[in-house]
């Protein structure tokens, strides 16, 4: 079987940024084992597969190099922006989810790619001590999201020189880690940890945008924020917080298109 196949930088707009997806459209699901083999090859934080379902709508699936995830922001975008690249579509896309509902994604006239996603706010819960073991420098505050626990710190620099511990990471799963603050330069900071990619840092993290950019909407009292994850590619996210949803939008580029034979 012979499939195309995409590798998007997401959330930047230059190469070797941001963070790289791989996007892959078939006509039909291939088994599981073959789609997480696939994503195994690949060894890129995520691996999206799209399925068509009627105009303008796709099925899409996301596989990290060791497992299906529910929720992935940046192959999302990545999806996108091959199909509006490479198969001629305008206007809105529909991607429906296992676990999150239906996205609807669209582009603006610069080009950008508009990413509705659930408002996750953050709340406040029961913080494992494995949190605190995990960071290197402790944080303000820590709450908890449908995916990450969320730690708050006041001052930017502590986002970006904290360090985290593998071993304590490991035991918040199903959960990952997400550190933030507000920034000089943007209106809020954030990096993402998780165990498994490489380095346990994602470098852009879209779906945690739907936590964060509710949370600093409240903090500094606006809707429109401009966003970096402060990763070593690093990546710009500009998000607008709505009562039940969160627009979450970036720019995306081509690194390369080719064939997978399998």
């Amino acid at each position: 079987m012979e499939l195309e196949m995409f590798v998007c930088d997401a959330f930047t707009t230059q190469r070797f940024k941001g963070n790289a997806a791989t996007v892959v459209p078939v006509c039909e699901w291939l088994c599981d084992e073959v789609m997480q083999n696939i994503a195994s090859e690949n060894n890129l934080s995520e691996t999206a597969f799209i399925k068509p379902t009627g105009a303008s709508r796709y099925a899409i699936r996301w596989f990290s190099p060791s497992s299906e995830v529910d929720f992935c922001g940046h192959a999302t975008l990545a999806a996108a922006f091959s199909l509006y690249q490479f198969f001629d579509l305008e206007g809105k896309i529909l991607f429906d989810t296992l676990q999150v509902g239906t996205l609807e994604v669209e582009k603006d006239l610069s080009g950008r790619i508009l990413m509705t996603f659930p408002n996750r706010f953050p709340v406040e819960a029961e913080c494992p001590a494995e949190v605190f073991e995990a960071l290197s420098i402790h944080p303000a505050k820590v709450l908890k999201t449908p995916q990450a626990y969320f730690a708050i710190y006041h001052n930017e620099e502590d986002v970006k020189h904290v360090q985290v511990r593998r071993d304590c990471l490991e035991k918040l799963a199903p959960f990952d880690l997400m550190v933030s603050a507000k920034s000089r330069d943007y209106d809020f900071i954030s990096r993402y940890f998780w165990p498994d990619v490489g380095d346990c840092e994602d470098p852009v993290t879209g779906s945690a945008h739907a936590s964060l950019a509710p949370f600093w909407a409240k903090e500094l009292k606006k809707n429109s924020l401009k966003a970096y994850q402060a990763s070593k590619r690093g990546g710009v996210v500009y998000c607008y917080v709505a009562d039940d949803h969160v627009i979450v939008s970036g720019d995306a580029t081509l690194y390369s298109r080719g064939k997978i034979f399998i």
